[in-house]
């Protein structure tokens, strides 16, 4: 029996082999993913054309997966670097790249990035038409948005974002609401400032089933984009932002009834008590599909440190049941992030995830942390390095302060607790004095 996507053949009954890969790195019955493939609360971004890459689910039941943000710019427009950053984000375990490449040479950096990638790879294609066309956002076609779409789908990307939801309607209420910030999302203001110039509804949403068509030919995920979520604390759950949400929970059905797959994009900046709050009425709003959050970013003044504030938002909206983390770096709002502020954002929101998903219960969350404790114990430190999130700053750390007894640190030396107990636990003498 044939299919079109990973939804269409979890519908037939087909178990496909993408189902059983993600199926046994989650320890759940491959029959039961399937149910929720087919209902839309888990997602399997993979386009047919990604050759290398090692599939992974998103959603219910499943692990909270992370994605790093690359690409090229006019600022910026090192393919080879951008490469680079994508070989140490693989290393790092990143489950997910997304290419916002706006300038130059993207097309050369999407094929090699799909072609190297075991993680599934997303792009935002309206980033992609402005330089592609080289003229103005004013002047772009309709038609020339769709065939930037077509080319990233061709060439192999697993979803797209696509800020659809953010209708003229939509636009008109933001230009009466008070916010501070606007609209900070790139895509969203781009298709904002296109509307505006136009006089003319989003292509996006008014051609919502061609958008549908070419994602179902490929079996490509659609990633809708929060075109209005808020990019401070003072803008968080506001009319903007929820009716915003609303939009997209009726695209979703729209895009169910075609068999393609659906993740909802969220915020953004957001005080820490609003986020399980946001969380469940993604879930409402949008019917349970899974949802992709930024942050969200619980304060507005860490600078420098945003990987920090997103990652304790990101930890929060994921333990109440976000599924996809978008890392945030230290560098953020300030530059684009080089390999060390890369490094940091990853292993800032990989702790987020997993600290969610030991909150969840979900299937051997917590094994490693109980590996990582009976190591503490037995004071093995060769074995904590090994299950440490990140093996090289520990292992780094501790060759940089030796102690004076094996069995011990630098800050309590002889007088480490785990030391003690285990000392006179075994009938040795303690031996505190020189």
């Amino acid at each position: 029996m044939s299919y079109t996507t990973q939804m269409d053949a979890a519908r037939k009954g087909i178990v496909t082999p993408q189902m059983e890969t993600v199926a046994r790195k989650e320890r759940v019955r491959v029959e039961d993913l399937a149910d929720r493939v087919a209902a839309g609360t888990v997602a399997i971004p993979c386009n047919r054309n990604h050759a290398a890459i090692d599939p992974e689910g998103v959603g219910q039941g499943l692990r909270t997966k992370v994605n790093v943000n690359l690409g090229i710019s006019k600022d910026a427009n090192d393919v080879d670097r951008e490469l680079d950053k994508v070989r140490h984000a693989l290393k790092l375990g990143a489950e997910s790249i997304m290419d916002l490449s706006c300038f130059g040479k993207t097309q050369e950096f999407r094929t090699r990035l799909v072609q190297m990638s075991p993680a599934m790879i997303g792009t935002v294609p309206i980033y992609d038409a402005v330089g592609f066309y080289d003229k103005e956002l004013a002047d772009i076609s309709v038609d020339e948005f769709f065939r930037v779409v077509e080319r990233h789908v061709e060439d192999g990307v697993d979803f797209l974002t696509i800020h659809a939801g953010l209708t003229r309607a939509a636009a008109e209420r933001l230009d009466r609401t008070e916010r501070i910030t606007s609209i900070v999302s790139r895509g969203g203001s781009l298709l904002y400032a296109w509307m505006k110039q136009n006089g003319r509804e989003n292509p996006f949403y008014e051609h919502f089933d061609r958008l549908l068509d070419i994602c179902e030919r490929h079996d490509v995920t659609l990633s809708l984009g929060d075109g209005c979520r808020p990019g401070c604390l003072h803008d968080a759950t506001d009319a903007c932002q929820v009716e915003e949400l609303i939009t997209l929970g009726e695209l979703t059905k729209r895009a169910w009834a075609h068999n393609v797959q659906v993740m909802i994009e969220g915020p953004g900046h957001m005080s820490l008590g609003e986020i399980p709050g946001n969380v469940m009425m993604e879930k409402r709003l949008c019917h349970g599909a899974p949802f992709y959050v930024l942050g969200p970013l619980v304060t507005d003044i860490a600078p420098g440190y945003d990987h920090i504030t997103a990652a304790i938002g990101g930890a929060v909206a994921a333990a109440a049941g976000a599924d996809f983390l978008c890392y945030v770096t230290p560098a953020e709002h300030l530059r684009l992030p080089d390999l060390d502020d890369m490094k940091e954002g990853i292993i800032a929101t990989q702790i987020a995830a997993h600290a969610a998903d030991i909150a969840k219960g979900l299937p051997g969350a917590r094994e490693r942390d109980d590996a990582m404790s009976r190591a503490r114990a037995d004071l093995d430190w060769c074995r904590m390095f090994k299950l440490a999130i990140d093996p090289v700053r520990p292992r780094s750390y501790r060759e940089a302060s030796a102690p004076e007894v094996e069995d011990s640190c630098t800050m309590c030396g002889r007088m480490c607790a785990v030391r003690t107990m285990r000392r006179v636990r075994e009938g040795k003498a303690l031996a505190m004095a020189e």
